[in-house]
């Protein structure tokens, strides 16, 4: 009976080792996905492209908090840099951080267009063409690109057309229901009749790329076809410059037999109706001045308020905060988009000197800890793909310095041995380089709404504080972390 029970209980140890293991966790997943599941909404993949989207699906369960997106599109990602995990994994994690700092998952139940778009940009979708895919008609020999450049400014017009991806996406699951097959890409039909030198401005050519470039950056593989009808002369002048920038894989021309002939639109000769706006010259009434179109903030275009730094092994990133009262409060918030970092906020009385052309970092290398500057908060660990918030109430008046280290997964101390899991990430780390996207500000004490300790949580590093300011009852600080 007892060589029994200690049987059993070895046998229990092993199962629940194996349910831990990665390679088994990965057999569960591939039992969820079934053929028919497959073969419906993903398409045709070979065991190793398959075996490249549960991983990377599996990554985001495990690393990524927040909303996760749909298989159709992590496929994207991987399609688009040819199932290659670890290019794919960056490429996704950059994109998920765009859209988290611009609120992309609520574009569509929040933006409301201008009536000016309504009036005059040419463009809507119109069915599917023969294939299930949504077929979206953009009449842009119609649309006059200088005006609504003018009268609206870029941000709007990049925010029109990021609407359309992601109703674009929408579609295609919609359609993927519909017929029964994946369909993960559309179909866009540009008719170019009444394109002139107009549609060569400058500006509009230059918002033209910087859109192109968001659009190809974070919708990878959703242009299938690109049909181009009653082109111009001037076509190949404006095709030479726009080109560049639209990916090999995106780019087809076809003929509108791709169309089914009940759906052609009524304006090409078709006998379905096309409910998209003819178009016409923007008042100039409407335009807006030189100068509040140079000042507009073109945040979608940009890193918007964050900003992106790396982080090299021996090389940490530092940032400097210079604090006149004390009681201020810090805050944070980044992202890890690559590799795993260790995160440390000093203080120190004096102004460190400004490093030498040969060193990275905000204070000097000579400084001692715990003489020249000391840690205010005990080291928190942060790995790929989680995302941080948090503050810090200052004790003193003085200089605040946040640093971001390198963090090698699989260091582990002479007392413990090394995790699988942080084994097997540092064999997919290439190189011992660390990307973050940062924002920081600092508030004064009667600013700085709501309680300290709502941003705690069970998994923070910063919810008690080292011992260097244990001692304090004025200084607090909390820290969130999500994946």
């Amino acid at each position: 009976t007892i060589t029994k029970k200690i049987a059993c209980e070895i046998l229990e140890g092993l199962i629940s080792l194996a349910l831990k293991t990665p390679l088994f966790s990965q057999m569960l997943t591939l039992l969820d996905l079934d053929a028919d599941y497959i073969r419906r909404y993903l398409g045709d993949l070979t065991p190793l492209q398959e075996s490249c989207f549960i991983r990377l699906r599996q990554w985001l369960q495990e690393s990524h908090k927040g909303k996760i997106p749909k298989d159709q599109h992590v496929l994207r990602f991987l399609r688009a840099r040819d199932f290659s995990l670890d290019k794919a994994r960056e490429f996704l994690c950059q994109s998920l951080t765009w859209r988290k700092q611009h609120q992309l998952d609520f574009l569509l139940d929040t933006w409301e267009r201008p009536q000016l778009l309504h009036d005059y940009y040419t463009g809507g979708w119109h069915h599917h063409d023969k294939d299930g895919r949504p077929l979206y008609v953009l009449r842009l020999g119609q649309m006059d690109t200088k005006g609504l450049v003018r009268a609206l400014g870029e941000e709007v017009l990049l925010k029109q057309v990021l609407s359309l991806n992601e109703e674009g996406l929408r579609r295609c699951e919609e359609n993927t229901r519909v017929f029964g097959r994946p369909i993960s890409c559309w179909t866009c039909l540009v008719d170019l009749e009444g394109l002139n030198m107009r549609h060569l401005w400058r500006p509009g050519i230059k918002a033209l790329l910087r859109i192109i470039e968001v659009v190809e950056a974070n919708y990878p593989e959703t242009l299938g076809r690109l049909l181009i009808i009653r082109a111009p002369r001037v076509f190949p002048v404006l095709w030479t410059l726009v080109s560049p920038l639209i990916d090999d894989n995106t780019r087809k021309n076809g003929l509108v037999d791709y169309i089914s002939k009940e759906v052609i639109p009524d304006f090409l000769g078709g006998d379905c109706m096309c409910d998209i706006p003819e178009g016409g010259m923007v008042p100039k009434s409407l335009y807006r001045t030189a100068e509040e179109l140079e000042g507009e903030e073109y945040r979608l275009l940009t890193d918007s308020i964050y900003k992106s730094a790396s982080i090299f092994k021996g090389a940490p990133y530092e940032m400097l905060i210079e604090i006149s009262e004390a009681s201020s409060v810090i805050t944070w918030d980044f992202d890890v988009s690559k590799g795993d970092v260790i995160f440390n906020i000093y203080h120190s009385k004096r102004a460190p000197q400004p490093p030498k052309r040969d060193t990275l970092g905000a204070h000097d290398r000579s400084w001692l800890l715990g003489k020249d500057y000391s840690m205010v908060e005990k080291a928190l660990i942060c790995r790929e793909g989680e995302s941080v918030q948090g503050s810090h109430v200052t004790r003193w008046p003085g200089f605040y310095i946040l640093q971001w280290r390198f963090h090698s997964s699989a260091a582990c101390t002479a007392s413990s041995l090394p995790r699988v899991d942080d084994v097997l990430a540092s064999l997919q780390v290439s190189t011992h380089k660390c990307k973050i996207m940062y924002y920081t500000e600092v508030l004064a004490s009667h600013d700085f709404r709501g309680s300290m300790t709502s941003l705690a949580s069970s998994h923070s590093g910063f919810s008690q504080l080292s011992g260097t300011t244990t001692s304090s009852g004025q200084s607090q600080a909390s820290s969130t972390i999500s994946r």
